[in-house]
């Protein structure tokens, strides 16, 4: 598999989306995930207003495994189908994250975009 690294997320013009966004930037060839799967995932996100990143696992310096199941809604909607190699934008509205604004999450009420690297499946 090609060397990936930390992608760049290029700022979104225009109105923030009332849906979930999908959009695949790089088609995997691996595994397909499906929903309730475990990933192992690279991730960068950044709040749609500003474009500020607000976590990236590639400044952690290694990936992160997890189960769908535990992830906001954009991600347990987002990544099924996505297979392994490839590399998927989500653009989160609040409803898809965490929530609307006074939820208690100091990202409630905010449209977030994440670019995911899927990097396992089981």
């Amino acid at each position: 598999m090609a060397e990936i690294s930390k992608p760049e997320i290029d700022f979104l013009e225009g109105p923030a989306p009332t849906e979930l966004t999908v959009s695949d930037l790089v088609v995997g060839e691996g595994a397909e995930a499906t929903p309730g799967a475990t990933v192992d995932v690279h991730y960068v996100g950044v709040d749609f207003e500003s474009g500020e990143q607000f976590d990236a696992s590639w400044d952690r310096g290694e990936s992160i495994t997890f189960p769908l199941n535990g992830l906001i809604r954009g991600w347990q909607e987002g990544i099924p189908g996505m297979k392994v190699g490839g590399r998927r934008q989500l653009v989160c509205p609040p409803e898809y994250a965490y929530g609307p604004a006074g939820g208690g999450h100091r990202l409630s009420g905010r449209t977030l975009v994440f670019v995911i690297d899927l990097l396992g499946v089981r």
